[in-house]
């Protein structure tokens, strides 16, 4: 039976069309998928991603325990920062992909993908040393995203106590959005500018409730897991289980600038310095595809007529208005302005390769602090 968010009632509410994702019952849309993506691309949408898992790991060597684990550089975090990361096996493989938050020097929350919770917590919880607590919060508190270019509009409404415009990109700040006490993080997963909000479970409704409301003038619309797919690939972001997993290590994933080799050492170092050096033997490469081709999950790539990789996702891009999507490809195919054939349903479709992303929207990278 799969696990439900507190925010299952809000979501029949509003008409969700419920689906099982990764063991929880979350909305695949509410409306239309259109409608929903159009709302984050131009105002904002309201997302549940209380599903994922949050991970508070703290104690006088937390730091360094993390350090050893992840393949970026938390050194380079300051409190009140956040980053993202990658988890890898001795040999190289992704582990998963995992955004971590420096609440105090040692005090980390980690955001972990909703399918890899148990796994990212034994992960954690190996070989940590006397001192170091590791505590799955995900139940005690629910995570809201507000995305899109109206996001701290529509938030600076109901704001309390915080001044969302001085929040860096991948930046966080304590603060009020209708009374509630929340977390706000500038991250998300849409490519575009908003904010993730951690709030105590049973506020979550509430909160959930008000933001709508707020934004409701400003064309706010609660947005599901199908919009939030196709504004990840619009924004060239990788997702667990697609587009890597443990049989790929980061260079491969195009992540390769989350592995910082001159750290010290963590797991997956050594096997990661030889990818490095010999180069990975294949890539993610964006794919653009022509008239109704609609790349589709591990589908064939093909030069001529010779296999060079396989789909990892796809999509049709209501920005673009054709077919997206990313492929694992031979490193030698990977070169932007190749034609390749596509293996699909039905008769076979062309693309060619583009470098990533497909869509830059109104994000803010500013800040480094997610190199």
């Amino acid at each position: 039976m799969p696990e439900r968010t507190p925010l299952y009632q809000e979501h029949l509410r509003a008409g969700g069309r419920m689906v099982d994702f990764a063991g929880w019952e979350m909305p695949q849309q509410y409306s239309s998928v259109q409608a929903e993506h159009q709302a984050v691309r131009t105002a904002a949408g309201l997302f549940d991603i209380s599903h994922m898992g949050r991970v508070v790991v703290s104690g006088p060597a937390a730091f360094d325990h993390l350090q050893g684990l992840v393949t970026n550089d938390l050194g380079r975090v300051e409190v009140g920062h956040a980053q993202y990361n990658l988890l890898c096996r001795e040999d190289g493989g992704i582990v998963d992909d995992i955004v971590v938050y420096r609440r105090a020097p040692e005090v980390f929350t980690v955001v972990v993908n909703a399918s890899n919770r148990e796994k990212d917590l034994a992960w954690f919880q190996r070989g940590a040393p006397a001192g170091v607590e590791i505590e799955d919060r995900s139940r005690l508190v629910s995570l809201l995203a507000l995305q899109g270019p109206r996001a701290e509009a529509v938030a600076a409404t109901v704001a309390e106590g915080v001044d969302l415009a001085s929040i860096p990109y991948f930046g966080f700040a304590n603060g009020r959005l209708a009374g509630i006490d929340v977390n706000l993080s500038r991250t998300g997963y849409t490519g575009e500018d908003g904010f993730e909000l951690f709030v105590a479970s049973e506020q979550a409704p509430s909160l959930w409730s008000a933001l709508l409301e707020a934004g409701r003038p400003h064309g706010v619309l609660p947005a599901g897991l199908a919009a939030r797919d196709v504004c990840r690939l619009e924004a060239g972001l990788r997702l667990y289980g697609n587009d890597m997993d443990e049989s790929v290590n980061p260079y491969q994933a195009g992540l390769g600038w989350t592995v910082k080799l001159g750290k010290g050492e963590f797991s997956g170092r050594a096997a990661l310095e030889a990818v490095k050096a010999a180069g990975p033997d294949r890539v993610i490469a964006g794919l653009l595809a022509s008239e109704r081709t609609i790349p589709r999950h591990g589908g064939a790539v093909k030069v001529g007529g010779r296999q060079v990789g396989e789909v990892t996702s796809g999509t049709f891009s209501f920005w673009l208005k054709t077919g997206i999507g990313m492929a694992s490809i031979l490193r030698e195919a990977a070169v932007p302005g190749t034609p390749v054939e596509l293996d699909g349903r039905g008769a076979p479709g062309a693309a060619e390769v583009v470098a990533l992303p497909f869509y830059r929207g109104s994000v803010k990278p500013a800040a480094a602090t997610t190199s």
